[in-house]
């Protein structure tokens, strides 16, 4: 096969049945709330509240398409290659290696992919504009194109995903989805999108760093996410909003009284004021329509300068009480980091930093024979270390004055900056001196901070109080006291009527938040153990001759607290300690491996696919077979794609026996990239067979028995990859057939699924395979099935055999075989 031809390649190892503890697979959540909340002893109205809370939130962001395989990517005039190259992939589980040199072009099809699905990439963000802006093709002049051939469940044939480009920006992209049946679709409304954040099948080099070094919130969501209590969330967001709302127009109600009641006061002797006083203070809530007959009569017109005048009066600028607290606490804080910047305290923090620097340097490189800095040798021994560490101790103790003194610097910094806030409404006459009271905002220099903030706070408050008391005095002056009271009066009483009708549903809230908090907290220590053990499964594969044991995952906080995070804790010889401050980089990657994989294969995915490139650097020897065993184990029940130069991943799978295709990128002259298969299961027993048969005198054993055994596993393995294609274009769920598989144990059993879908039509399989593969095809198979007896079969041409039994299995594992 060239890259020059699409052509479909349908070898992958056979399937076996994921065990049930390998696979999150969270029961309904839906179902289980509704059962809960009928038992739940709440008020109709709380519950009436949670199901609209609740809704079709399950539903949200989960994608409605059937699982998605990869069934073909073809990229030309991107990144590394130039004329289109092909990649053909079998749709199904499984785990093919795509390995070639650095420079290849290999992972310009692993981007590719990514690119395709989400239209930007990874490994791109962050780096500067001179870099992300090669993305073209410098060798093709074709505009380019990425497309990507996808098998659908419950679909007869291909879908389509193609990313184009308008101009010479990377993101000036667009992606398109044409489906059968369903026409032609932008990609931005596939409802895959929340699924491609939330199950993200991509894993690149550079991404297994950001797994480990990303912010501890983010890490606590991503987790929170897969673990199916996503709608349980949304729901209560959804609650909260409303009771903020409710809340925030009690509490806003009830600030306002005081100042209203102080106006009334002041026009005690009005009739209207006593009469709306007395309407405020009657027992149990306001007189509401008393108020409301007080303010019916108020006149409708206004002008543009009534409403600048009050919008001058409510103004508050800021509180230069507070302002002069804080200030004097930065100028403290100033003085204190000035008063340890000179002394031993800040040469202890420099030194300390100094050592760690070294310890971990020479802890990264324990076999370094010299000191990096002055060349001497055996300077950076074990002695050192103890005593490097022993100093680090003493001087972070003396060092704890400056680190203290500028984290009082910080937070001093800090809350003068919060006391900077932005009204609604600027009346126009105080624009110049509000706009350098928020600029304070943005001002990093301590010192600079305390000079402008006390000197621009002083200037607005000067300013505010000159603006209100010309407001006030235009207001007299145009005779608005009451007219002016009594709008105000007017906007309170309808506000506050408001609230004062949505305490009961505020109470109401607050119950129905209290019963989801409870049982999200109950669900999600119950799902987090499912995740944590598939976690540590993959870590005791990878570790392999390490002495860190990952103890426990677990999440710590809950989705609105401001303080969330993934904690790892592991074990060095038995003492306790945090993953991240023990573990070497390839350890580091093996721990985000551990975490990633589970996530990217949970049961709620819409992907059947993973796409992992250059997952091997900084890995020892060992834990690139355990990763291979990890991959082996995910193939069972996933498309695995892994990119990789690293020779040493292909061995591992060579020498464990563990059945992996393998492609070969090459790149030839003008970014001319081809793709050839070099093995997949089927091809791989046919060559071993080949191979025995091409055996200078064969022991008799071998031809009667090893050698149609072998073809027999051929055969097996194209039953199995025919079976599970046409499954999946029929719709059905993929753990019914994995099962079947599992039960399957006579190849006539695979047989009668790959070929009717029912593995108890054994009987009907020879009349098929006639059919289909010609009339000589059934004693072929017999012989195959006979090598296995103590009798064996007797084969007089082994390479003619071979032949026979590769066309037999070419033919059967052909998509396009039907019930």
């Amino acid at each position: 096969m060239t890259s020059t031809e699409p052509h479909e390649q349908l070898a992958h190892p056979s399937l076996a049945a994921a065990p049930p503890d390998t696979v999150l697979r969270p029961e309904s959540i839906t179902k289980l709330v509704e059962v809960r909340l009928a038992q739940a002893a709440l008020g109709e109205p709380v519950k009436e509240l949670l199901q609209e809370a609740l809704g079709d939130g399950a539903a949200q962001g989960r994608s409605t398409v059937g699982r998605i395989y990869l069934a073909s990517v073809s990229v030309a005039g991107f990144r590394g290659i130039g004329p289109r190259a092909w990649l053909n992939l079998s749709p199904r589980p499984g785990v093919t290696l795509v390995v070639g040199r650095n420079g290849s072009g290999k992972s310009s099809i692993a981007e590719g992919i990514e690119t395709a699905f989400t239209g930007t990439n990874m490994r791109r963000q962050g780096q500067d504009a001179t870099r992300s802006s090669n993305w073209r093709n410098l060798h093709d002049g074709a505009k380019p194109e990425i497309e990507v051939k996808l098998a659908i469940e419950g679909d007869a044939s291909r879908s389509t995903l193609t990313r184009t480009w308008k101009g010479q920006d990377f993101a000036d992209t667009e992606g398109e989805l044409k489906r059968p049946g369903h026409g032609r679709v932008p990609l931005d409304q596939v409802d895959w999108s929340q699924a491609l954040t939330d199950y993200r099948p991509f894993l690149s080099y550079v991404d297994l760093d950001r797994m480990i070094s990303g912010k501890p919130a983010q890490m606590y969501d991503a987790i929170v996410t897969i673990l199916g209590l996503g709608h349980l969330s949304a729901a209560d967001g959804r609650l909260q909003r409303q009771e903020k709302e409710l809340g925030d127009a009690v509490k806003a109600a009830k600030d306002e009284v005081p100042e209203i009641k102080e106006a009334l006061y002041a026009l005690e002797d009005d009739d209207r004021a006593v009469q709306a006083l007395v309407a405020m203070d009657t027992t149990g809530r306001p007189d509401f329509e008393a108020l409301e007959a007080l303010v019916a009569g108020l006149p409708a017109a206004d002008d543009g300068l009534l409403a600048e005048l009050r919008a001058s009066i409510d103004v508050q600028g800021p509180d230069m009480e507070q302002v002069g607290l804080a200030v004097a606490r930065l100028r403290e804080a100033l003085a204190g980091v000035e008063d340890v910047r000179l002394t031993g305290a800040e040469e202890a923090l420099q030194r300390a930093d100094l050592l760690e620097k070294a310890l971990d340097h020479s802890n990264r490189h324990p076999d370094e024979e010299s000191c990096p800095v002055c060349g001497t040798d055996r300077a950076l021994d074990a002695a050192w270390a103890a005593s490097a560490a022993a100093q680090i101790a003493v001087l972070r103790g003396e060092a704890k004055t400056a680190e203290d003194a500028r984290s009082e610097l910080r937070s001093a910094s800090r809350a003068v900056q919060n006391l900077i806030q932005t009204p609604q409404r600027i009346p126009a006459a105080l624009a110049d001196p509000w706009n350098a009271w928020m600029a304070c905002r943005t001002i990093t220099d301590p010192g600079e901070l305390v000079r402008r903030a006390d000197e621009t706070a002083a200037t607005l408050a000067d300013a505010c109080a000159a603006v209100k008391e010309y407001a006030i005095g235009e207001l007299e002056r145009r005779d608005e006291r009451w007219r002016q009271l009594v709008t105000r009066l007017a906007s309170w009483t309808e506000s506050a009527r408001a609230a004062e009708e949505g305490k009961p549903r505020l109470s109401h809230i607050k119950k129905a938040r209290a019963w989801i908090k409870a049982l999200s907290t109950e669900l999600r220590e119950q799902r987090m153990e499912g995740f944590a053990d598939h976690s540590q499964r993959i870590w005791e594969r990878l570790r392999q001759e390490s002495n860190i044991d990952l103890k426990m995952v677990t999440l710590r906080g809950s989705e609105k607290a401001v303080v969330r995070k993934l904690v790892m804790d592991v074990s060095v010889d038995g003492e306790e300690a945090s993953a991240l401050s023990v573990m070497s980089q390839g350890e580091q990657h093996s721990l985000a491996l551990s975490l990633f994989l589970p996530r990217a294969a949970t049961a709620d995915s819409p992907f059947g696919f993973i796409v992992i490139d250059d997952p091997v650097q900084s890995m020892d020897p060992a834990k690139v077979g355990g990763l291979a065993q990890v991959l082996h184990e995910l193939g069972e029940h996933r498309q695995v794609v892994v990119f990789t130069h690293d020779t040493r991943l292909q061995r591992a799978f060579t020498s464990q026996e563990l059945p992996v295709t393998v492609f070969e990128v090459e790149r030839g002259e003008s970014s001319k990239v081809r793709v050839r298969a070099v093995t997949d299961p089927v091809r791989q027993a046919l060559d071993d067979a080949r191979a025995l048969a091409s055996t200078t005198d064969l022991p008799a054993a071998a031809r009667t028995h090893v050698l149609p055994s072998l073809c027999r596993i051929a055969l097996e393995n194209a039953f199995i990859e025919a079976a599970w294609i046409q499954h999946h274009r029929s719709g059905g769920p993929e753990h019914t057939l994995q099962a079947a598989v599992t039960d399957a144990d006579k190849l006539m059993k695979v047989a009668a699924l790959a070929l009717f879908g029912d593995v108890g039509r054994t009987g009907d399989v020879y009349q098929r395979l006639r059919v289909l593969c010609g009339p000589h095809a059934v004693s072929f198979i017999k012989r195959c099935q006979n090598g296995a007896h103590a009798v064996g079969t007797a084969i007089g041409d082994p390479h003619r055999f071979v032949d026979e039994i590769e066309a037999i299995a070419q033919k059967v594992r052909k998509p396009e075989v039907t019930a």
